[in-house]
């Protein structure tokens, strides 16, 4: 092969070992889910004339 074609895939390769490389299975994101509050207060049952 030509030496500019092995440049040229030793650069490719680099690229991809510096994109992929970064990530670590320790480094987990946390994340919290919050529930919403309701908008509305359900009414709730007070007896037959309150």
């Amino acid at each position: 092969m030509s030496k500019s074609i092995k440049s040229l895939c030793a650069m490719s390769l680099l690229a991809l070992v510096a994109a992929c490389g970064g990530n670590s299975a320790g480094d987990v994101e946390e994340f919290v889910v919050v529930d919403p509050v309701p908008v509305t207060v359900e009414p709730v049952y007070t007896g037959k004339y309150n």
